[in-house]
């Protein structure tokens, strides 16, 4: 609700704004941390010990549940902010108010059943205790390393001169299954890349596909779409077909499959972002440019650089209005330098001279001039499509200027005699007809298909047979890759994410002592927060290009997924009962601990 009154335009200024902003955040993240690590462990708290089959299938349709709620958000989030308009501009404050009030509707309901519920009292900050059993024992263990005191079992009953049996039981069985969380965090890492890295690969892809165009981030919406289908399609269909062949499916390899899974997936994320470099333009280096010739002169014109080193480059006779296939590479001796052009047009000879700087992409563009012929140099963009918008630019050759107008907001203005507009980002599609305006004159040019990804020049001529029109060149090329290609990484990704993280969940929770099945389970959560920053730490230092990444990405979690195997293999599963002491055992402990400190205390 703070992030609603947050978003009304009328309520304050900028800083009024960010400042519920941030409120709002930090309250998401308060609440989701009370949330979060009780509500998987109070749903299976419901269950008796003899139900742990309807207690998987629980897990299984409480992860189904969080998907569901995320593929609505994804659907109607986005209907709200943009389908409805409040104070002239998108309503994020109905965005963010119609999710506070369906939390308020679900919290009503919640409480409805209160009655119904089996609720397990509360044993104080259990976080605490454990820490300190842990210390207590760690430091006891330290006082006590000389070679005569008899050693203990486990580390862990160095703390029985403090904390109780039962607790340090506990705490054993804890330490046990965090163990195992230790190489979890590298799964995270790669599944938490879809709504990043992954929307951003979109956004250099093709997301026409005939009867809708996508946006980026719409292709997140697979991935909770496949959960609903996944998990069902896994705990009715694969799981038994399995455990009739005779397989022991144990949770803990169906994480490790779950891994391998995801593997495979960034394996996949990698080949299709090097499909998509192969279609992008290359890169520059320090003391490189990269230079395009346009000849708009009315006849061929054969042009070389003079300087020694790169004659062979661009040596080249370009007739009038040749396409281009590519641009050339230029090698600089400084990182700013001056590079002579020789021109020849009718058997004359023409030299100019124009400035560049290094990592930067150029068009040379030579016009007609009475008999003779001159250049200019333009500085061309080299990322103004990475958001998969298309990119125009005009070259106007008429003697009046001209104002171009590319939709209701967007509008150029081409100054007369080869004047050079900007770069304007559009929409995709197909544009036929173009309103165009001179001081004297109206009229309309097609500039036909502009693609996903492309970047387009215009050069508006005037020609005695044709009339009025522009010339079109593509720049930049268009993604010709479809965003289809990104469904295998997707389906592969969301198998493992089935059988990782809701087996994760349901293995957490059989496997946590009653007193720690909450503390086990906001570790299982910590393990993502782990996995986001790991993202963090290798986009900073990694220094890689973006597949090269990904592969590191996927080795690493499989290096990691062969070290939990390992660790699998020697585990051995437990029944949080078997540890749990009888309540008459419990009162026998406790007056031995009692004697005992008496006779301390006596001796003392």
């Amino acid at each position: 609700m703070i992030k609603s009154l947050g978003a009304l335009p009328i309520l304050g200024g900028h800083m009024v704004h960010t400042v519920l902003s941030l409120v709002g955040l930090s309250l998401i993240a308060l609440g989701t941390g009370g949330i979060k690590p009780c509500v998987a462990a109070f749903g299976g708290d419901q269950f008796e010990q003899n139900h742990e089959e309807e207690r998987t299938r629980y897990f299984s349709a409480f992860y189904l549940s969080i998907n569901a709620g995320s593929l609505i958000s994804m659907f109607i989030t986005p209907m709200l902010r943009g389908g409805v308009q409040c104070f002239g501009e998108d309503c994020y404050a109905l965005a963010f108010g119609v999710p506070g009030l369906l939390m308020v509707i679900a919290l009503v309901v919640f409480a409805m059943g209160s009655k119904m519920y089996k609720k397990t009292p509360p044993e104080g900050n259990v976080v605490t205790q454990v820490v300190k059993c842990i210390w207590f024992a760690i430091s006891n263990r330290f006082k006590n390393r000389s070679g005569n005191i008899t050693k203990r079992q486990h580390w862990l009953d160095w703390a029985a001169e403090k904390y109780p049996r039962q607790l340090i039981m506990d705490v054993k069985a804890l330490t046990r299954v965090l163990f195992l969380y230790i190489p979890l965090p590298m799964f995270w890492a790669l599944l938490e890349q879809q709504g990043s890295r992954w929307t951003l690969q979109a956004t250099k892809m093709n997301r026409n596909l005939g009867f809708i165009v996508l946006q980026p981030e719409q292709m997140q919406v697979l991935n909770p779409l496949l959960v609903l289908i996944f998990i069902p399609l896994f705990d009715f269909v694969i799981y038994r077909l399995v455990s009739k062949c005779g397989i022991n499916f144990s949770s803990l390899r169906k994480m490790t499959v779950g891994m391998i899974l995801a593997c495979l997936a960034f394996a996949v994320v990698a080949v299709v972002d090097i499909k998509i470099n192969e279609m992008d333009l290359p890169q520059t280096s320090p003391q490189e440019i990269f230079l395009q010739v346009l000849n708009l002169a009315d006849d061929e014109v054969k042009v070389r650089v003079l300087e020694d080193e790169n004659n062979s480059l661009l040596a080249v006779s370009i007739k009038s209005f040749q396409k281009m296939p590519h641009y050339s590479k230029l090698h600089l001796k400084t990182k700013k330098q001056n590079f002579h052009f020789h021109l020849k047009y009718h058997n004359l000879s023409f030299y100019t001279e124009h400035s560049v700087e290094e990592r930067n992409w150029y068009s040379l563009v030579i016009r007609e001039d009475g008999k003779s012929i001159s250049s200019i140099m333009v500085k061309d963009a080299e990322n103004i499509t990475t958001n998969g918008m298309t990119a125009v630019r005009f070259i106007n050759t008429l003697h009046k200027e001209v104002n171009v107008s590319l939709g209701t907001d967007i509008s150029l203005s081409i100054g007369e005699d080869y004047g050079v507009s900007a770069y304007r980002t559009v929409e995709t599609g197909e544009y036929p007809v173009v309103h165009c305006k001179t001081e004297d004159d109206d009229f309309s040019l097609n500039l036909g298909l502009l693609d996903f990804g492309a970047s387009y020049l215009f050069v508006i001529t005037n020609s005695t047979s044709l009339g009025l029109q522009a010339w079109k060149m593509e720049s930049i090329l268009t993604n010709k890759l479809s965003i289809v290609w990104q469904l295998p990484q997707y389906v592969l990704v969301t198998a493992g994410e089935v059988m990782f993280s809701v087996t994760g969940l349901e293995f957490s929770y059989s496997q946590a002592p009653s007193s720690m099945k909450s503390v086990l389970l906001a570790a299982w959560l910590l393990t993502i927060g782990v996995g986001n920053f790991i993202v963090f730490a290798v986009a900073q230092f990694s220094g890689l290009v973006q597949w090269a990444e990904f592969v590191l990405f996927s080795c690493l979690l499989l290096v990691v997924c062969l070290i939990f195997s390992i660790m699998g293999y020697c585990y051995v599963p437990i029944n949080p009962e078997d540890i749990q002491e009888p309540a008459d055992k419990q009162i026998l402990h406790i007056q031995e601990d009692m004697i005992n400190l008496e006779i301390k205390n006596t001796k003392f």
